[in-house]
């Protein structure tokens, strides 16, 4: 994973300047967030030129400080009968357009920058559905992987008896990411019904669908980048058909955008974890890989090993894989200006970010100029979170939506948000530039409703 330093930063506009200084110097050591926030101000310079009541009424001042940030201890025992200690995070951003909404994350990489990029990057992505819902983000430095279900049970008990204060369907509404999938947020979902002593199911999302849940939640965020990409094609007469997928990561995200580019006529070729990637020419075997995945919790090298049409490669950069289409689906900065080069001579054609923030600036900036058809991750993954509301919509009314009828309407919601990049970019004369587009369209809602409620 690269690290994006203030000194790779471009300069910004006079009008949004002072506002990153005060970001720099309030919260020195957070290059995450970092640089999530200069992409947006670098974006938006020209929305201030135009609006100058968003300048008058302090818009990006509040818009940087979220509106609460929670730390918290998380006391735990294991198997062993050993105390630990790790370190809770919550990150309310941003209220304005309805309760905070953003998943929590539980993986040992995980610090305050990183809560807070994930939690500013949600506000914009979350105006984009258009769905009511605000900005947060939490998580915690619990590493899920290789403990027990009692160990990890026993800690999202921990961590929710002193989260659950400050969570609600009308307050806030967590949902799962890196980490915390189905088993997680049956536990955690499990200890808040316990302490609240309600059965409060638009509280969390993402949630099993015998219990609350909605269908095409689990496939909603990879679904999502994929018909991103199609979307993209579209405007220029193409489409996924016969297209060759390049896709990183095995988690959920991973998993379902495999599915759904076969399903659109493409054929996705790679998948990865921490130890390496797989290169399978025949197709990635869907099945095979949630097996692994899912249910082993096995390392990707076991699919080669099962595969014989495919190859293990161990370390290296799964983007030196020549491919038509990318969908980065693993973490934050895994998209190196070095494998955005090795990507643009292969040939690719467009990139859809299936994770947050998985391109470096610089790497954004090569596919820009190549003219790749390039889509962020808070309007391409925002799959995920649109479904979350919809599933909040259900909770609500104590109706069940059928499958088709959920992916129809995350369907419909992918192509407003592509419609809505799209149009602020022409507007703003930056005609295909899906970063500033995203970016404009999601500021000029938040921006409006703040200055409507008054100083907050």
């Amino acid at each position: 994973m690269t690290v994006t330093t203030t000194a790779d930063f471009h300069p910004l506009a006079d009008s949004v300047q002072p506002v990153f200084d005060t970001v720099l110097s309030r919260s020195p050591h957070e290059p995450e967030f970092h640089q999530a926030v200069h992409e947006v101000l670098h974006s938006i310079a020209p929305v201030l030129e135009r609006h100058p009541e968003y300048v008058d009424g302090g818009i990006l001042e509040r818009l940087v400080e979220p509106e609460r940030q929670i730390l918290f201890r998380v006391p735990w025992v294991d198997d062993a009968g050993k105390l630990q200690v790790n370190r809770g995070y919550r990150i309310q951003f941003s209220s304005v357009l309805g309760p905070y909404k953003g998943g929590l994350r539980f993986h040992p990489s995980v610090n305050l920058s990183i809560i807070k990029f994930l939690g500013f990057e949600q506000i914009f992505k979350n105006a984009l559905t258009g769905q009511g819902i605000g900005g947060g983000k939490g998580g915690s430095d619990f590493d899920p992987h290789g403990k027990s279900d009692a160990e990890v049970m026993r800690f999202c008990q921990s961590f929710m008896n002193e989260l659950y204060r400050h969570l609600g369907e009308h307050t806030d509404v967590p949902a799962g990411d890196i980490g915390v999938g189905g088993r997680e947020i049956g536990y955690l979902f499990g200890q808040y019904r316990k302490v609240t002593n309600r059965h409060e199911s638009g509280m969390f999302t993402g949630k099993g669908t015998g219990w609350g849940g909605a269908e095409v939640r689990t496939e909603a965020t990879g679904y999502g980048a994929v018909f991103f990409a199609q979307e993209m094609l579209a405007v220029r007469g193409d489409s996924l058909a016969g297209k060759r997928v390049g896709i990183s990561g095995s988690g959920n995200v991973a998993l379902y955008a495999i599915q759904k580019a076969a399903q659109l006529g493409a054929t996705a070729v790679t998948a990865s974890d921490s130890s390496g990637y797989v290169v399978d020419d025949a197709g990635i075997d869907l099945d095979l890989l949630r097996q692994l995945k899912e249910v082993e919790r096995a390392r990707i090298v076991e699919y080669a090993r099962r595969r014989p049409s495919a190859r293990f490669v161990e370390g290296g950069s799964v983007w030196e894989v020549p491919v038509d289409i990318a969908v980065p689906s693993a973490t934050q900065n895994e998209v190196s200006l070095a494998d955005a080069e090795a990507l643009i001579a292969g040939g690719v054609q467009a990139v859809s970010e299936g994770a947050n923030m998985p391109c470096v600036p610089e790497a954004v900036e090569a596919f820009q100029r190549a003219g790749v058809l390039f889509a962020p991750g808070k309007a391409a993954n925002a799959g995920g979170v649109a479904t979350s509301a919809l599933e909040m919509s259900q909770n609500a009314s104590r109706q069940r939506w059928t499958f088709a009828d959920s992916e129809s309407k995350l369907r419909e919601i992918m192509a407003d948000i592509h419609g809505a990049a799209f149009d602020a970019a022409e507007r703003y004369g930056v005609p295909g530039d899906y970063v500033a587009g995203a970016n404009i369209a999601g500021f000029e809602r938040v921006a409006a409703a703040m200055l409507a409620q008054g100083v907050i």
